[in-house]
């Protein structure tokens, strides 16, 4: 442990981490070509200054101490880690999928008990098509209560008007 008021090896890399969210916060309103130009302008740069500090730091540590562990593994994902400066689309983060996970792997415990494979299969596919409604600014219920009333009307060729994304157009109103 490091003493009070002191700061580790590790703290400007995270300082820079939290830059990069303030530039994505900038970003987050534009369209996707937009968000690219701000990121090449503001990301790209402290971007390339972690790597810099990362490559200094991967010489200054031990390979097998925490911190040498955890440098090692920000090199090795690297080019996974600054894909988001090629594309607009492509997100900081995971974290809106691995908020809409959460629940289902905090509750994983309750799903032991589906008793077969295929019951555990049929709790996948509705938790999946919950999740994928709210993703899509839906309420779950709302549109469960459709898909389940219009499905039995539907050839398997028209299946894909059910799709979360494709709900609203498809609602009569």
């Amino acid at each position: 442990m490091q003493p009070k008021g002191k700061t580790g090896k590790a703290d400007w890399a995270l300082n820079q981490i939290r830059k990069l969210y303030g530039v994505e916060r900038q970003a987050k309103a534009l369209e996707p070509d937009a968000r690219h130009a701000l990121r090449e302008q503001k990301s790209r740069p402290l971007i390339d200054q972690l790597r810099t500090w990362l490559d200094k730091s991967l010489a200054q540590v031990l390979p097998k101490s925490t911190l040498g562990k955890a440098l090692h593994y920000l090199d090795n994902q690297w080019p996974r880690l600054t894909r988001f400066l090629d594309d607009g689309l492509i997100p900081l983060d995971n974290n809106p999928a691995e908020n809409a996970i959460r629940p289902f792997v905090v509750g994983r415990k309750n799903w032991l008990f589906s008793h077969t494979p295929s019951g555990a299969h049929a709790s996948a596919s509705i938790y999946s098509l919950i999740e994928t409604a709210k993703a899509n600014g839906l309420s779950p219920y709302d549109y469960l209560q459709y898909v389940f009333a219009t499905l039995p009307t539907l050839d398997d060729n028209d299946l894909s008007t059910l799709l979360p994304w494709q709900w609203k157009e498809t609602l009569p109103v």
